[in-house]
């Protein structure tokens, strides 16, 4: 199973259209805020997909919930745009809330910097931003989910 992960388009839907294209064999796409509504109408154009989608801190009048935990390829995974954990100063609020939810996986934004750790069990992934990175490129993450275990890779737009 492939899950793809965007964060922070910052009203780049283009970045988003070139991204779910990349990535036709993703069946799950994680959009973790700053612009939520860069990607609501891509939900009705990609109907195989399933998206879970939250709010950030420039979602103003966003009714997607900020954080959420999903159960996919027997995994659980906590998603979060990350500003309301503090994770432009650190991962600890970020990998401590994970892990008392029992999850495999954390996924956060907020930072525009892509990032992938593998701390006290826990997967930390930020995609970095698709729409306006600081700094590095235009990023994106995909995880692939498999039985032998779980593989993050950050890719460049």
């Amino acid at each position: 199973m492939r899950i793809l992960i965007i964060s922070d388009s910052h009203k780049r839907g283009d970045i988003i259209e070139k991204i779910l294209y990349a990535q036709k064999e993703a069946t799950h796409v994680f959009f973790l805020g700053d612009l939520a509504s860069d990607i609501e109408d891509f939900v009705y154009l990609f109907p195989e997909k399933q998206f879970h989608i939250l709010s950030g801190n420039c979602d103003y009048f966003s009714t997607f919930p900020s954080s959420d935990i999903a159960f996919l390829g027997g995994k659980k995974i906590f998603y979060t745009h990350g500003h309301n954990l503090g994770v432009k100063s650190s991962t600890a609020h970020l990998l401590k809330t994970a892990k008392q939810n029992g999850c495999d996986i954390a996924l956060f934004g907020h930072t525009h910097n892509p990032l992938v750790l593998y701390e006290d069990g826990v997967y930390l992934v930020n995609p970095g931003s698709c729409g306006s990175p600081r700094s590095s490129k235009a990023t994106y993450a995909v995880i692939d989910i498999e039985n032998n275990g779980i593989m993050p890779i950050i890719i460049e737009v």
